[in-house]
């Protein structure tokens, strides 16, 4: 059986083209600006492109390389055809795009693509004229020097595209860092190339400048700006800070240029994911795009850039360390979660993490590095809660708490030991604060057995243990701590009262090693209202009192109210209400 060609459906491939390959007709004169100058780079380079956009219709013109009729056949005719552009050296890794395909763009604004062509091998000038139907002709053009000529007519609905603003807006986007001169109705549009690398030698000056480009493009002055220079992919470019703070999940898309040929404004995926608090501008040689040249291609090129990239981001963060620290608390002050999220890797920024970013401590704000010179004893909590219904009497006592409850922040602090053995900031276990309280003489202790007593069995059925110590701050009447081990038995208690005959035995088992570890309301005897309380002698009113600090203690602490909880909080403030207004005389 003979073999038979398929039939491509022109239409069908433009609407393709414009719903899935493309995000927006407007890449029809970036492919036009990128065959131009393959066109010129392949006769030697320094050439010039001219856009015009009088008549009605857009010119194109090019004094590139050119076509001969037999190329024109090969590479405008065949759809997505490449040996022959090979054989011709346009597949070389100088240029930028691909005939054929992107020539086909032009069929988003227009109904007739017309390339007057000749080339500078020698022969006549040829006129190719490709209908958006799927047909083309080809007959003898008119054209005195090498080079190629597009034009397009806007097809309905597509004149705005191609007026003239529009076209010299598009121009300026991606084509004015261009290595060829590139004109719009005879006004300049290339200039010096990148400004990034724009010679100038008062670093101050070039400083200014490319905080200028940086307004002008993103609407704000950096707070710094970092050189990028990665050898294996031919990228330099130019790395902006921010200069506020932005949420870490925000998304970080950077301009991106290839062979200095716009790829697109909104890249992602240049740079990690921790690097958020920069915006940037490149030029990449090596780098693959995407099919439609909207995106880079994701291969192991793009992953070790990104790597690269991410340590020339962090070799600043370390020079500012060194070189100005000032300017590194402020920049630290604005987008501390990204560095915190380099620090949970790598080392040099856990350095600079524990010696100059602030941590909330019971004495204030200050970096870790300060906190344990001046604590010998230091903890730190997990959750901020806790860290605030301890601090003050964590502090009172003499040990030092760091909050660690904010993002990465205790993760951090269990890895600070990577960078120094001798570092000791160990999890606070609530428990262990009794230690450091002071307990009553003999004497006293004895005396309140009879109010003990009765104060336990006002909180037993919420599996709580009274105590009495001595501790600062005076002005708290009472505390509710809970150790590691006590809150697990508390779940377990949870889970088996929800569980089934089966699994309430199997947690119940669990549960008879922890038996002992119960939550303690530790009544403060340096209170003055607790001390009065202890002297109580009704049962009925030790009973409401004690569970009127139990409910305190829980609210100021931030712990979670159970509904036994809240029904004992409920009834012992109504109680205290009616023990406070009763009649002494009436009759019960």
């Amino acid at each position: 059986m003979a073999e038979q060609a398929f039939q491509v459906d022109l239409r069908g491939v433009v609407d393709l083209l414009s719903r899935h390959l493309y995000a927006s007709p407007r890449v029809y004169l970036r492919e036009l600006l990128q065959n131009a100058v393959d066109a010129i780079t392949a006769r030697g380079g320094g050439g010039r492109v001219r856009i015009e956009t009088g008549g009605g219709a857009l010119r194109v013109h090019d004094d590139g390389i050119g076509l001969t009729e037999d190329e024109v056949h090969q590479l405008l005719a065949t759809i997505g055809r490449s040996s022959k552009r090979d054989e011709l050296g346009f597949a070389r890794h100088d240029f930028l795009g691909q005939f054929g395909i992107g020539l086909l763009s032009a069929f988003l604004v227009a109904d007739e693509i017309e390339v007057v062509t000749r080339s500078a091998k020698g022969g006549p000038a040829v006129r190719w004229t490709g209908l958006s139907g799927g047909s083309y002709r080809v007959e003898p053009g008119e054209r005195d020097e090498p080079g190629t000529t597009v034009t397009l007519r806007p097809r309905q609905g597509a004149a705005e595209l191609l007026s003239p603003p529009v076209v010299a807006d598009l121009a300026a986007a991606y084509g004015s860092l261009l290595p060829v001169e590139l004109t719009v109705d005879g006004v300049p549009v290339t200039g010096d190339g990148p400004p990034w690398q724009t010679a100038h030698p008062d670093p101050a000056r070039r400083r200014r400048a490319l905080d200028a480009y940086c307004k002008s493009l993103y609407g704000f002055e950096p707070y710094d700006v970092i050189d990028l220079d990665v050898p294996e992919a031919g990228l330099t470019g130019v790395a902006f800070v921010l200069p506020q703070a932005v949420s870490p999940s925000s998304r970080a898309a950077h301009r991106v240029y290839l062979k200095r040929m716009l790829l697109a404004e909104s890249v992602e995926g240049l740079l990690p994911e921790w690097a958020f608090f920069v915006r940037c501008v490149v030029d990449a040689g090596e780098l693959r795009p995407t099919a439609s040249r909207e995106a880079l291609y994701e291969d192991e090129l793009l992953d070790a850039t990104r790597q690269a990239l991410g340590e020339r981001i962090r070799q600043w963060l370390v020079r500012l360390s060194e070189t100005d620290p000032a300017k590194l608390r402020g920049f630290l002050s604005l987008h501390q979660l990204g560095v915190k999220a380099m620090a949970l890797q790598d080392d040099d920024m856990l350095r600079i993490v524990d010696r100059w970013l602030d941590f909330e401590t019971s004495a204030g704000p200050m970096t870790l590095a300060e906190f344990r010179r001046r604590h010998g004893e230091a903890r730190f909590t997990p959750s901020v809660d806790e860290f605030r219904r301890l601090s003050a009497v964590a502090g009172a006592q003499g040990v030092g708490l760091v909050n660690g409850g904010y993002v990465h922040d205790a993760d951090i602090i269990e890895r600070l030991p990577d960078i120094d053995p001798d570092i000791r900031l160990t999890r606070l276990d609530a428990a262990e604060l009794t230690t450091h309280f002071g307990v009553l003489d003999p004497g006293a202790e004895l005396g309140m057995r009879p109010f003990l007593a009765a104060a336990q069995r006002a909180v037993e059925r919420l599996g709580c243990e009274v105590v009495v110590r001595d501790f600062d701050p005076a002005s708290l009447p009472a505390l509710y701590l809970t150790s590691r081990a006590a809150q697990h038995r508390q779940e377990l208690d949870q889970a088996r009262e929800a569980a089934d005959d089966l699994w309430a035995d199997v947690l119940g088992a669990l549960d008879s090693a922890a038996a002992s570890d119960r939550p303690q309301l530790v009544l403060n005897h340096r209170n003055p209202l607790a001390r009065r309380i202890t002297g109580l002698t009704e049962d009925g009113l030790v009973e409401l009192a004690v569970q009127a600090l139990y409910g305190q203690a829980l609210l100021l602490g931030h712990h979670p109210l159970r509904p036994a909880d809240t029904a004992v909080l409920n009834r012992s403030f109504l109680g205290l209400l009616e023990w406070a207004v009763h009649d002494p005389e009436a009759t019960p």
